[in-house]
């Protein structure tokens, strides 16, 4: 009989087999013994790390070979800070994220929200001057057109509240926008916030924010946009500024998106100290190199 074992002539059942013995699970098998089904001991099935599990050790790995990089670049770079958020996963990463530094003109992407979050407040489209000088503040980063916006939704105080909903809290609007004073990770949340589904911002609102930063003038075409693949598509929103507090040094930022069927990055680098503006603009570059090389976005 299976299972059976015959010891001495005495048909015994091994010990961990009998109904109610230790050693594990038991599974009953055909027949019987002594007017009692027979039970045979089975091991435990081992079982590995799901998937996710492997998904997020793998991406601790990147993570740390990816810091050891940047610190071994920030040894001899102006100071930097980067923060990359990827939809498609879930992934989050940060390098000196809770860092403040003031924004130069990437807080236009601050304007452009709070001015999009107003008109679905009045239950409107934008008016046919708002969308002239968003555009122009946008794609050409024209100051002026910041300016007046700025001061037609309420400056400082009602850029913050707009900052508030969209879930900023570690940004503060100066009333000289271009020293607005954000983080890293403050970036990353405001650009998945453009494309939220279930965010304060509608399809409309939504698509004119993309329109708007994947069709930057040439000149403009920096920073996130370099680390773009072909059939990418980057969205972009670049700050430059020499500050007169640091010597004239320069203030460097850049935030945006990559995107196509497989991707959708966002990608935020703040930077200051740097000698020259073309300086500046290969360190975020190379800051932005940095994070898709280990992370293999």
């Amino acid at each position: 009989m299976a299972a059976v074992v015959i010891l001495g002539g005495a048909g015994l059942i091994g010990l961990g087999m009998r109904e109610g013995g230790g050693g594990g699970g038991v599974l009953p098998v055909a027949g019987t013994f002594g007017n009692q089904p027979v039970t045979a001991s089975v091991a435990p099935t081992p079982t590995g790390p799901s998937p996710q599990e492997l998904a997020r050790l793998e991406h601790a790995r990147r993570a740390k070979a990816l810091d050891a990089a940047l610190r071994k670049y920030a040894a001899s770079a102006p100071e930097f800070s980067v923060a990359v958020l990827d939809r498609k996963t879930g992934q989050r990463y940060a390098f000196r994220g809770g860092e403040a530094y003031e924004t130069a003109s990437v807080v236009k992407v601050q304007v452009l929200a709070c001015l999009l979050l107003t008109a679905q407040d009045g239950d409107r489209k934008l008016t046919a001057s708002e969308l002239s000088l968003a555009k122009r503040m946008i794609r050409a980063s024209d100051n002026d057109a910041t300016t007046s916006l700025f001061s037609r939704l309420g400056r400082a105080s009602a850029i913050g509240a707009c900052n508030r909903r969209l879930g900023l809290t570690s940004t503060k609007v100066s009333g000289s926008w271009g020293l607005t004073r954000t983080t890293v990770d403050d970036q990353v949340k405001l650009l998945a916030k453009l494309v939220d589904k279930k965010g304060p911002l509608n399809a409309a609102s939504r698509k004119l924010a993309f329109d708007l930063m994947s069709t930057v003038q040439p000149d403009q075409d920096w920073g996130v946009p370099a680390v773009a693949r072909a059939g990418e598509t980057p969205t972009v929103k670049n700050g430059w500024l020499p500050r007169s507090t640091e010597g004239n040094r320069w203030i460097i930022n850049s935030v945006g998106r990559l995107t196509d069927t497989d991707t959708d990055v966002s990608i935020a680098v703040l930077s200051h100290g740097h000698r020259s503006m073309s300086g500046g603009i290969t360190v975020v570059e190379k800051v932005a190199k940095l994070t898709r090389q280990h992370l293999r976005y």
